[in-house]
């Protein structure tokens, strides 16, 4: 018997060729261009909901008055290290800030893109609403507001909340754009 060699052929070894790694870094180079952009956009998104939730609260200040039939108001507080606003009924010319009648709102911080109000152009730095919605001058008072604004801004972003003397209409405008609605009422 003749001695048969049982040694086996070696495996063969695949590589990845210059084109299939070609392929890979094109396709992770375009999802990285997709990807990118989305990042730096979150503080926009953060200040967006800085306005909102301004928006939100004096439309519930206008909606809670015309409900109750009694006056109620948003104070703004615009101090170089926080900002903030204080909601809720107006008795005695003044807002309630009693903890559950009042809600104390702080929006600077990294929440909300470390936004900060930059200017106000308020009756009292506040927007104040008789029992029938209609903003006024002053906390409980009648006469009516005329029309009034403020500007919430982060960094180089900004958004102008104009509230329509009468009505309360809210809407809201970037610094380079009139009327850009994101939110009112």
């Amino acid at each position: 018997m003749q001695g048969r060699s049982h040694a086996r052929p070696a495996p063969e070894r695949r590589a990845y060729t210059l084109i299939e790694l070609l392929v890979v870094v094109t396709v992770l180079g375009i999802a990285a261009t997709m990807v990118v952009p989305a990042f730096s956009q979150t503080n926009t998104l953060r200040l967006q909901a800085a306005v909102r939730l301004i928006i939100s609260d004096m439309t519930q200040a206008q909606s809670d008055a015309v409900a109750m039939q009694s006056p109620q108001g948003v104070l703004f507080s615009l101090s170089s290290e926080s900002s903030g606003y204080v909601i809720g009924p107006v008795t005695n010319g003044q807002i309630d800030a009693t903890p559950g009648i009042g809600v104390s709102r702080i929006i600077s911080g990294e929440e909300f893109g470390n936004a900060r109000l930059a200017s106000l152009n308020l009756a009292q730095n506040g927007v104040w609403f008789d029992a029938l919605g209609g903003p006024v001058t002053t906390p409980g008072g009648q006469t009516p507001a005329g029309n009034m604004s403020l500007e919430v801004r982060a960094g180089t972003q900004g958004y102008v909340i104009q509230i329509e003397a009468f009505t309360g209409r809210i809407t809201v405008a970037t610094d380079e754009e009139e009327g850009v609605l994101i939110g009112g009422n």
